[in-house]
């Protein structure tokens, strides 16, 4: 007779994520539940001029170094960020324009450090690494390889200035180190951040046991955010279905999508943690306790006006 066997003891399914979701987690439960698990996902707020900025610019470099070596120039440089400009977020055109010229000129200046004929070992490449717990998996903005070694390259572009302690304590740098080692069979421990607007180069270089450090605390982090989503499919029934989606993720015609309604547990479950940082979440709106903690941002805030 054929018996089936018990599931206790059995092991846990991986937790899949990128290290933003990992992130996400810590920095506010509420926010990592209306990004990753309510469906239809409420809806965000407009998109951001420094993010539009940023991604421009990170195009515009993934783009220079897919050229041909005799068109890795800051000319082309000029040329990629002008056709791939991204004017959402912008107070009006006139500011989308000077904000243009500015990411003109980080570029072209950026590239004008950087020797043409040394090809990075992957521009804009998904690496991934995997546990007994978590599938770690992300996108490398470079990944340099000197001499013996690998090293994760990530641009910066926000106005704030960077220190080592910023490349030393980045889960995300420490999980792209790991994955590009174990996919590439290659050490990897150094990691680096470009700050455009400075021309400043942070780095910081992992031992194994830091790397390690960083993949445990992964770990204990999946762990957490695993039990939450299980417990939140048991007590959150799943919508008949879902609103069509152009492929940017955001309805684009139709009434505002508020949160998915939720047991007291749940809500208790994913708590927002209030702080300065409310002013620039996509979903502040859906969050009475984040509009408390700081005023309403508009979408060129983040500019360095």
């Amino acid at each position: 007779m054929n018996t089936q066997l018990p599931l206790e003891g059995m092991p846990r399914r991986l937790y899949s994520c990128t290290p933003s979701r990992l992130n996400a987690w810590l920095d506010c439960r509420r926010r990592y539940r209306f990004t990753y698990l309510d469906r239809p996902q409420p809806s965000k707020g407009p998109a951001w001029a420094h993010n539009s900025v940023g991604a421009s610019v990170h195009n515009a470099l993934a783009g220079w170094w897919r050229e041909p070596y005799e068109r890795r120039t800051p000319l082309t440089a000029v040329v990629l960020v002008t056709n791939g400009w991204i004017t959402e977020g912008f107070k009006d055109a006139e500011q989308s324009g000077r904000w243009l010229g500015r990411a003109r000129d980080l570029v072209s200046g950026y590239v004008a450090t950087l020797d043409p004929a040394d090809d990075p070992v992957g521009v804009e490449r998904t690496v991934a690494t995997r546990t007994k717990v978590v599938a770690l998996s992300g996108r490398i903005d470079r990944l340099d390889r000197r001499g013996d070694e690998l090293v994760v390259v990530d641009y910066k572009t926000g106005r704030r200035p960077l220190t080592q302690d910023d490349a030393r304590s980045s889960l995300a740098l420490a999980a792209y180190a790991i994955a590009a080692s174990t996919m590439m069979r290659t050490p990897c421990r150094t990691v680096e951040l470009h700050h455009l607007p400075t021309g400043e180069i942070v780095q910081w270089r992992h031992t194994d046991e830091s790397l390690t450090r960083h993949l445990r605390r992964a770990e204990e982090v999946a762990t957490e955010a695993a039990e939450a989503d299980e417990r939140y499919r048991e007590l959150v029934a799943a919508p008949a279905r879902k609103p069509a989606t152009p492929p940017g993720g955001r309805p684009s015609t139709g009434p505002s999508i508020g949160p998915a309604a939720v047991p007291a547990e749940v809500d208790e479950l994913f708590a927002p943690a209030p702080g300065p940082i409310c002013s620039w979440c996509d979903f502040l709106r859906h969050c009475p306790e984040g509009q408390a903690a700081g005023p309403e941002r508009r979408p060129w805030d983040g500019l360095a006006d």
